[in-house]
């Protein structure tokens, strides 16, 4: 199910959606996330996109034009003991600074709230991702604290916890 907002909705991730992954591992898109993947891992996250099952979901972010402007998701992950959604975005350079990011997050929180299956979704933003911080803080998330996480995997980054209740 597509979820429609004033400008954009969001529609599950599709095979046909690997070249917007491309545009989204470029070294500009990654530089708060460590860097752009190698191909493995890369073609390895698009798998994993398209077969989370009822997991989560990952979703195409789509303009009214009918372009694909970015992603946004949300999975299963254990924190502090206890099974939480995590979630994530990214908007293509060319559409930041829109407010896109922020109603995409919005109609994915909608989704993941629809769910009923987890208390709390946490988006772990670096501490130097300004934008992203601004976007947990405008949608209501609660900042808990700074911590290590490891993003991507053999890579420790610096970043802010912050939790929204669903319930």
């Amino acid at each position: 199910m597509a979820e429609q907002t004033s400008s954009l909705q969001i529609q599950p991730w599709a095979d046909g959606d690997l070249n917007l992954l491309y545009k989204l591992n470029t070294p500009e898109m990654t530089k708060h996330l460590g860097g752009p993947e190698s191909e493995e891992l890369f073609l390895g996250r698009h798998k994993r996109y398209l077969d989370l099952g009822d997991r989560g979901c990952m979703y195409t972010v789509i303009l009214d034009n009918g372009e694909a402007a970015g992603s946004v998701g949300y999975w299963e992950s254990v924190w502090v003991d206890e099974t939480v959604y995590e979630i994530g975005w990214s908007v293509v350079l060319s559409h930041q600074g829109k407010g896109i990011a922020s109603q995409a997050v919005a109609a994915a929180i909608t989704q993941a709230k629809a769910e009923k299956k987890h208390k709390f979704l946490h988006a772990f933003p670096s501490i130097g991702n300004r934008a992203s911080n601004a976007i947990c803080r405008k949608l209501g998330f609660i900042f808990l604290n700074e911590c290590q996480f490891e993003y991507p995997p053999g890579s420790m980054m610096q970043c802010n916890n912050w939790r929204l209740n669903l319930e």
